[in-house]
């Protein structure tokens, strides 16, 4: 591995750790956009999985006290039984469609969440479609370590606050993503390259997600809902990008 795939790794882990540690998902989101220029897709979903659980973790300790149980416990449901479906799909998903479908939801969807002069506060279908995103969650989440977006997108239609937002980001991704990197590992995706790259990077991730728990405490409700939704757009357009260089 050459000097230029190392730095890659290194930022790609920074930004990961950061965005994690500020919004409480998105270590996949920013990561991968970077990784997948000098990784391969299973071995950099496999690598974010594990950064992503260590930065929630390490950040886990401060907002453990912002968790809802009645908030979060369909979209954790959901995104369990997701997960075993997203991980079969691991070894057959095109990585250069994939990477372009969910690029595409991302440019969009917050484009109109932040151009909408009115708060939007859904109360549509109630747990069960709660639980719905965390099972399209879980299936992203399976697949490449992205279970943030949907259930952050969802999160900003249903009109909660900062904290709350945080509270269920945190408690869900953590557990979705601890469940699929159980299953890749039973699966054999986490090799020994994966572990020693995880050596390499994991201290910049911790250093990252560090920062942006502290950045977030400065942060008013409408300061994190925009930069939620600029990581989102970001990193949808990365992931655009990236999937045009598959080709």
């Amino acid at each position: 591995m050459n000097t230029v795939a190392i730095v890659l790794l290194l930022l790609g882990a920074l930004a990961g750790g950061f965005v994690s540690g500020l919004a409480g998902f998105g270590t996949g989101l920013m990561a991968l956009g970077i990784w997948l220029h000098v990784l391969p897709p299973t071995v950099a979903v496999s690598l974010v999985m594990i950064c992503s659980i260590v930065s929630q973790t390490s950040s886990l300790l401060a907002f453990w006290r912002f968790i809802d149980v009645k908030l979060v416990w369909p979209f954790v449901a959901g995104g369990l039984a997701g997960v075993p479906l997203g991980t079969v799909l691991v070894a057959h998903a095109d990585p250069g469609i994939f990477k372009l479908a969910i690029g595409l939801l991302l440019l969009v969807f917050p484009t109109m969440l932040y151009f909408s002069r009115t708060p939007l506060a859904w109360s549509f279908g109630g747990r069960t479609a709660d639980a719905a995103i965390g099972f399209a969650g879980g299936i992203l989440g399976g697949l490449a370590g992205l279970s943030g977006p949907l259930p952050t997108l969802w999160a900003s239609v249903r009109g909660w606050g900062k904290d709350e937002r945080r509270g269920v980001f945190q408690a869900f991704n953590w557990t979705v993503l601890v469940a699929a990197l159980c299953l890749q590992a039973g699966s054999g995706f986490i090799t020994a390259k994966v572990l020693w790259l995880a050596l390499l990077v994991l201290p910049m991730t911790i250093f990252g997600a560090w920062i942006g728990t502290r950045t977030y405490r400065v942060l008013s409700d409408q300061n994190f809902r925009d930069v939620v939704l600029g990581l989102l757009f970001l990193s949808g357009a990365g992931l655009v990008w990236s999937s045009f260089g598959l080709h």
